[in-house]
Formats: structure tokens, sequence, C-alpha cells
């Protein structure tokens, strides 16, 4: 994995390469075999506009053990890359189609540092995901057709990369349409454990010490 840029002092930074390609794309393999089962619409909430103009195929983690594992896993690596004791919140899988764009907006508060995960692109043509230069104070509900005039960066990724980012305290968006008939992303969430978020995360229920493995 290579690191671009300093999460600590931007607020956002490009992990090259955090997944080998083949792995990347492997997962997607797994889950197109679920998506019949598992797919739901993405709808606007909080009388809003949502960050899509048109719905897209998604898959929460909760729907699909495999995912939970990979948010799980990744878990102490991206305590090592934030500097803090982080905790899952929750994350999901998400299909765009040709000429999809993704609204600007900053995410709740589950989002305290997210990372957005490309799998794979049917055509093989990068779509930069663009971050915000100016951190926020907390969480804007507004969405926006672009940063309007606000300094941002745009990141490009090939399958396997990865940029992590202050999900709830930098607008983020994708305002360039979408140049492949589709492209497969994993969105993964945590917050600080004590941290002003820290209620946010999910625990999985049941003691581990009440299992018998007499």
């Amino acid at each position: 994995m290579e690191i671009i840029g300093s999460y600590g002092d931007d607020g956002y930074a490009h992990l090259r390469a955090l997944i080998d390609p083949s792995l990347a794309r492997g997962l997607l393999c797994s889950l197109a075999k679920d998506l019949g089962r598992t797919v739901q619409p993405m709808t606007g909430k909080e009388g809003r506009p949502g960050v899509l103009k048109r719905p897209a195929l998604q898959v929460h983690g909760e729907h699909y053990p495999p995912m939970k594992f990979f948010l799980w896993g990744l878990t102490p690596l991206l305590s090592q890359l934030v500097g803090r004791e982080l905790l899952p919140t929750y994350d999901l899988f998400r299909v765009y189609r040709a000429g999809d764009v993704c609204r600007v907006h900053s995410d709740r508060e589950a989002c305290e540092h997210s990372l957005s995960l490309t799998l794979d692109y049917s055509d093989g043509m990068p779509w930069p995901l663009q971050i915000g230069k100016v951190p926020l104070p907390a969480r804007q509900k507004r969405v926006t057709e672009d940063f309007e005039g606000e300094d941002h960066v745009s990141i490009a990724m090939q399958p396997g990369d990865a940029v992590l980012y202050r999900g709830t305290h930098r607008r983020h968006g994708r305002t360039e349409p979408n140049p492949n008939r589709w492209s497969a992303h994993l969105f993964l969430h945590w917050v600080e454990r004590d941290g002003a978020y820290g209620a946010e995360a999910r625990t999985e229920e049941g003691e581990p010490a009440a299992i018998n493995f007499a």
C-alpha cells in the first residue's frame, strides 16, 4: 500500500493498492451472486434531496456477512492510519450506472472516518471522488450539485485503491458523470472509541464467554 497525502493534516488521503485488485474483483463476484436477494434502492432521507439523482443498487453489510467481516478486519489498520482507536459502524456496497453523479454532501455522525474503496469499473475508466479542503465543525445536512466555489481535490482510483476521508467533517461527492457502464464501490465507516460519536459504534450481540466448546 502507498499512502498519498497526510490524513492528519488534510482530512483525506489516497490509499493506493489498499487491497490487491484480484481481491477487490473477487469480493465483487461474490456479491454479484447474491444481488437479487439483498439489493435495496437508495432514496433521499430527512426530507432533503438524495445524494443521487436516481436509485442505485446497494447492499448493507448487515445483510451480507463477508462485508461485515471485511469492515472489522480493516479496523486495526485504519486505527493505525488515523492514529486513534476506531470502532466500526457500518459498511455498504453500491453499484453506480453510466452517467450517475453523487451530489456534494457530508455524512452522518456514524461516518466520522470513512473509506471509499473501488472494486472495479466495467470499462476501466477511473471515476474520481472529490473531497472538500475546508473542514466542517459538524455535519451539514445540505446537499448541493457542486462545491459552490469551495476548494477541493479530485482523486482517481484504480480497482483496489481507496480514499480515507473525514466523512462527517469534509464535504465530498462525485460531480463528474460516471464514464463507465457501471462502477462498483465499497464504503466503510468508523468512529473513534473515545470520541464525540463513540455511541454510533455497532457491537455484536451475545457474549463470547457464553459459548460452550465442550
